[in-house]
């Protein structure tokens, strides 16, 4: 695989892993018994996101 195939394959997983935790959170707080359970998987979305622009200005430097 090309460094650039990799980059887009990061992107997509990190977008990925932020939606999915998104739809988790919100089916924890409507479905679930525990409503600090959806908070808590809410909270993930940013982490990713963050961990995601993190890691994608890190392989930028090569």
């Amino acid at each position: 695989m090309t460094p650039e195939k990799i980059r887009n394959l990061s992107r997509i997983l990190i977008l990925l892993s932020a939606f999915a935790s998104m739809l988790l959170s919100i089916g924890l707080w409507f479905l679930g018994d525990d409503k600090l359970a959806g908070i808590f998987v809410g909270l993930w979305v940013p982490s990713i996101l963050a961990f995601g622009v993190i890691f994608l200005s890190w392989t930028d430097r090569g």
